[in-house]
């Protein structure tokens, strides 16, 4: 496992931990995915919890000038995706994130970073 972050990725957990999101993945998809390098999954436990840490995400993505192209599911608030380009956020309600299980997915990519293991 690599511990080195980008400053996006960086941001991304500091904000998603700030709001207590648990069980934080960085997924390094540069070798198999055309759409983004890197997916960042994190749960909230409600759908306030999970829209707070969005807000979190979003708040200092503005501060920093990072811009999010897309934002879908935020009204929702169940599986809430940000596309910031390089980095694709899944911030999930900790039993739909149980359902879609991405990890299982992309099971044989590299975890580049785990918070709150």
């Amino acid at each position: 496992m690599n511990d080195q972050l980008s400053d996006l990725q960086q941001l991304a957990v500091d904000a998603a931990t700030e709001k207590k999101a648990f069980d934080i993945l960085i997924l390094d998809l540069r070798n198999r995915s055309d759409l983004t390098d890197y997916f960042m999954i994190c749960s909230g436990n409600s759908k306030v919890h999970v829209q707070s840490i969005t807000d979190a995400i979003l708040d200092k993505c503005h501060k920093t000038r990072n811009k999010a192209f897309d934002i879908e599911g935020y009204s929702g608030g169940v599986w809430v995706v940000i596309d910031l380009g390089d980095l694709i956020v899944h911030v999930f309600h900790k039993d739909a994130r149980l359902h879609y299980d991405l990890e299982r997915l992309w099971g044989d990519v590299p975890v580049i970073k785990a918070v709150g293991q």
